[in-house]
């Protein structure tokens, strides 16, 4: 699998990790209030610790992880970018948008 994170969304993701430097950035397929597994959304994470599915992925930023049992509802190839018109990530396949409104969501704990 290969993630490319484009300049705009790495200075995001960049400015949400300020001050986090043990977390850990997770795209993770949320599945909650949904129903159904299959109905899941595509979010980014900022977790204290990873899961022992938690598979690495190396990125143009460092590691993204994604749970190796959620892998199936991605692309191999996909690009997270970052819109400023609507204010959100984007997580994009050459041949799809799989979430054109994706949030970023600090899961960390204060220690």
């Amino acid at each position: 699998m290969e993630i490319i994170v484009t300049e705009e969304a790495a200075n995001k993701i960049r400015a949400k990790k300020s001050g986090r430097n043990s977390s850990y950035l997770k795209l993770k397929y949320d599945t909650e209030g949904c129903g159904c597994v299959v109905s899941g959304v595509a979010a980014l994470w900022l977790v204290n610790e990873l899961e022992d599915d938690d598979n690495e992925i190396h990125t143009n930023i460092g590691s993204i992880y994604i749970e190796k049992s959620k892998e199936v509802f991605f692309e191999e190839t996909m690009t997270i970018d970052f819109s400023e018109k609507a204010n959100c990530f984007q997580l994009k396949s050459p041949n799809q948008y799989l979430n054109p409104r994706m949030s970023l969501y600090d899961k960390t704990t204060v220690k």
